[in-house]
């Protein structure tokens, strides 16, 4: 069974750090290029960041630059986000995505191939 599973939500205060990571199991992630999405309470679903397979290319929304660094371990099968500097409005579900074309990410399509069941983040005071 082709699986997607996130970790490391969790309830942190403004300025705090979380790092996520996305694992794979059924498939590897070599071929996937792999993407963060997030969806806040009442609002769709965003693209946070995309990896390509390789590593070589990223991709980050403008409210996270400088402060999130997407990441990946092809040894491990995982991806992982590390969030800095959070904001309460950063709050949300984060999921991981795979899709074998890094575009499909970049462009923000909300159509990737696979998709994990999300982490729960809330950043509050």
């Amino acid at each position: 069974q082709l699986q997607l599973v996130e970790s490391g939500g969790g309830l942190v205060q403004p300025g705090e750090s979380l790092r996520f990571s996305c694992a794979a199991s059924g498939f590897t992630l070599d071929y996937y290029g792999i993407g963060w999405f997030r969806q806040a309470p009442g609002k769709d679903r965003e693209r946070v960041s995309c990896i390509s397979s390789s590593g070589d290319f990223t991709h980050y929304a403008d409210s996270v630059k400088g402060r999130f660094t997407i990441s990946r371990d092809n040894t491990k099968n995982t991806v992982n986000l590390q969030t800095n500097s959070l904001k309460p409005e950063d709050t949300g579900i984060y999921y991981c995505a795979a899709d074998p074309a890094f575009s499909t990410c970049v462009t923000g399509r909300d159509s990737m191939d696979y998709w994990g069941k999300g982490t729960l983040v809330t950043v509050s005071s």
